[in-house]
């Protein structure tokens, strides 16, 4: 399973790493911060460079893991940050949201990748420390699916609803079929592809099914959830894309970017407004930029309103803790969030991710202050 998400890396990010290290050499040709902005996608900009390059070399090391969302994005910009500060190494390893939370708790790594807030099952953990949110990318959760002749697959909330809760197991239902007009539905059963790990794309993904399909859905929103024992249960986003696309007649959610590297045909989903959008970075940056987030700036980008805007859209943080055991790790994690949240950004595009609305990501930068040692 390792093997294969390190390939998909290399097969979708390789593209992104070369363009990161461009926009490094770029950036790293002044020591001065910019104090311009340049337009990183949809309603966003960020700064050329960030504070990552602003002055004072650092040295060190940052250790992260957690959200699988985050994995292609950490691994371009890991690249391009080396060029700036290359006495700083950063190591991201994906294991969930909920590992990452779980390590960051336990003080084995700098910071956490996660795509929903902490639960409040999981507060004790962190003894009262004060964590940080920082909104570092935003993405479509595609519904993906294997079937043979049908490459224009429509379905909405309630439908998706009663099929991941066991209750419509073929693909000809009637329900599917009012959906889709004119397309011929085989009668093939329905095989449901999920995470058996603690997942912020379950989390958000079902809090889209919570929110969108209302009494329809019974089994909640959580990162992890009891689903039909039929279900095929897999680690990780490309364990989802992998059962999919190894089983006819399966279906799965996971993040647009995994399921184009494997091939996987993506259904397109009824938003709030009536219509059927595709999973694209252009339907999540129309999403986003209708969240208001609250103080902490944890939000949810699901079920926006927007004729363009993909209902199922994640938000990815990385968690940090306010307090850090010394001034030179509070330095080198204002550096490397700097970063993301500034030229960082350019690179989500072309991983099929949106860039931050530029409201959230100014305030995101504004927040660095408060990591202290």
């Amino acid at each position: 399973m390792q093997l294969r998400r390190r390939q998909q890396v290399l097969t979708v990010g390789g593209a992104v790493v070369a363009m990161a290290v461009s926009l490094a050499a770029c950036s790293s040709s002044s020591t001065t911060p910019s104090t311009g902005s340049s337009s990183t996608g949809s309603g966003s900009t960020a700064p050329s460079s960030g504070s990552s390059s602003s002055g004072a070399a650092l040295s060190g090391t940052l250790n992260a893991s957690g959200s699988t969302f985050q994995t292609n994005f950490q691994q371009g910009a890991i690249a391009a940050f080396k060029a700036i500060q290359p006495g700083i190494t950063v190591n991201y390893g994906g294991g969930g949201s909920g590992k990452g939370r779980t390590d960051l708790a336990a003080g084995t790594v700098s910071f956490a990748g996660s795509d929903s807030p902490i639960p409040s099952t999981e507060t004790a953990n962190f003894s009262g420390k004060t964590v940080l949110y920082f909104p570092v990318q935003i993405g479509p959760i595609a519904i993906a699916y294997n079937l043979s002749g049908v490459s224009n697959l429509k379905l909405d909330a309630p439908t998706l609803a009663n099929i991941f809760q066991g209750k419509i197991t073929t693909w000809n239902d009637p329900a599917i079929k009012a959906l889709n007009g004119g397309v011929s539905l085989p009668s093939t059963s329905i095989s449901l592809a999920v995470r058996s790990d603690s997942s912020g794309t379950t989390a958000n993904f079902s809090k889209f099914l919570v929110t969108a399909a209302g009494s329809a859905w019974t089994l909640g929103s959580s990162s992890i959830i009891k689903w039909p024992s039929s279900a095929h249960a897999a680690s990780g986003g490309s364990g989802v894309a992998q059962a999919v696309k190894s089983t006819p007649g399966a279906i799965g959610y996971v993040d647009d970017s995994t399921a184009k590297a494997a091939g996987l045909s993506a259904a397109s989903i009824k938003n709030k407004d009536g219509d059927y959008v595709a999973p694209s970075s252009a339907g999540a940056a129309a999403a986003a930029s209708a969240v208001t987030p609250k103080a902490d700036l944890t939000f949810a980008a699901v079920w926006q309103a927007g004729a363009a805007a993909y209902p199922i859209t994640y938000q990815s943080w990385d968690l940090v803790l306010e307090k850090q055991p010394d001034a030179n790790t509070a330095a080198m994690l204002k550096a490397y969030l700097g970063y993301l949240l500034g030229a960082g950004q350019q690179l989500l595009t072309p991983l099929g991710l949106a860039p931050l609305p530029s409201s959230i990501d100014s305030a995101a930068q504004a927040q660095l202050s408060m990591i202290s040692s």
